[in-house]
């Protein structure tokens, strides 16, 4: 590969620096919070049902991109190999949420128990757990790129994930969230369920088949999904300002706990990807399979589950808090276990093609 195709394949500017600007709205929405508290209270009159509208429309902005890109015919081939997809669906789903609960529970009742006080610490544990029970589906498709990883088989993961999401989120939540003793009314889950998921997966879908149609596929992936490049790190970040100043003066009197919610979150993060990457190696997977399984466990769906925390608990809840914290520490975490991937690669069989070219080199 050559060093052009190499900086075509880098990560994008927004996205390398995602947590300076992540940083950079936590502080402009606590600044707006203290100085400003009229305006997120003029916000935050506008609701239905719990769920704050603002906060919808930016979190659809951010969700709708990603869902245009999930190409759902690519399931069909899910029979020729399906190791991988087993893999990150065992890890997604029967440990991923119950490992966050485990080691949030310990850290936040246990480690943290002198520094939280446990109704707090309960508010923290669910947002964690909303956070574990989303497995990733928009920024994967950065660090399978950024791993080398099967684009087509990336799509599969993420598309099967999507479908699960639809009838494993609101069971697993409910569960864990009712054995942290933190009540939540069914019909709220799953409205929020349905909008931040049903809804922008289905306009995603139909705007997939809509413009393919009209204008063909290369039109549709080459200019009409370039030009909402930028609208999912606009729409996360608005949502970062939003939601921080809601969180202003929560923050304020409790700055250490950011960093209290962090440990276990990046803990669980590294643990679940090596959950996952470990086996992939065991089956002798190849490294373009088994790095985005790794990937997809280790991330979330952060945009889901702010948007469900706030649904659920409110704008300005510790729930809420812990989630966007979750989005704080996703990248740079993302990044060193990206740095893992590509210097493990030894570790898996070398495809055919790469031997291939490694023999006419030697040959050269």
């Amino acid at each position: 590969m050559t060093m052009q195709n190499e900086k075509v394949q880098d990560i994008g500017f927004f996205q390398k620096y995602l947590s300076v600007w992540v940083l950079l709205c936590m502080a402009i929405g606590v600044l707006i919070g203290k100085y400003l508290p009229g305006l997120p209270a003029f916000l935050n009159k506008f609701e239905y049902a719990k769920v704050s509208i603002p906060v919808a429309i930016l979190i659809w902005i951010m969700i709708y991109p990603m869902m245009m890109k999930v190409d759902f015919q690519s399931i069909k081939n899910v029979g020729k190999n399906p190791k991988g997809l087993y893999v990150t669906w065992i890890a997604n789903w029967l440990i991923k949420p119950f490992t966050m609960y485990a080691i949030a529970s310990f850290f936040l009742f246990v480690v943290f128990r002198d520094l939280i006080p446990p109704d707090l610490a309960k508010q923290y544990l669910a947002g964690a757990i909303l956070l574990g029970a989303a497995p990733c589906t928009a920024m994967v498709f950065v660090w399978s790129l950024l791993t080398k990883g099967n684009p087509a088989y990336t799509v599969v993961q993420v598309a099967t994930n999507d479908l699960i999401i639809l009838v494993a989120f609101v069971p697993i939540v409910k569960f864990l969230l009712g054995v942290s003793n933190v009540f939540v009314p069914w019909d709220t889950l799953i409205l929020s369920v349905i909008l931040f998921v049903v809804v922008p997966l289905a306009g995603g879908i139909l705007t997939r088949q809509l413009v393919s149609r009209r204008s063909g596929m290369a039109y549709f992936e080459k200019q009409f999904l370039p030009k909402f490049d930028h609208a999912t790190i606009a729409g996360l970040l608005l949502t970062l300002i939003l939601l921080f100043s809601f969180q202003g003066e929560i923050i304020l009197k409790n700055p250490l706990h950011i960093l209290l919610i962090a440990i276990p979150l990046i803990i669980q993060t590294f643990l679940i990807f090596f959950i996952s990457y470990l086996p992939c190696r065991w089956l002798q997977l190849p490294h373009e399979i088994a790095a985005p399984a790794g990937m997809i466990a280790a991330s979330n769906f952060f945009e889901l589950s702010v948007a469900v925390a706030i649904a659920l608990f409110g704008t300005t809840s510790p729930a809420a808090l812990a989630t966007t914290v979750g989005v704080l520490t996703e990248v740079p975490t993302m990044l060193i276990l990206v740095r893992i991937a590509n210097r493990t690669k030894h570790w898996f069989p070398q495809p055919q093609s790469d031997l291939n070219e490694g023999s006419a080199s030697k040959l050269i």
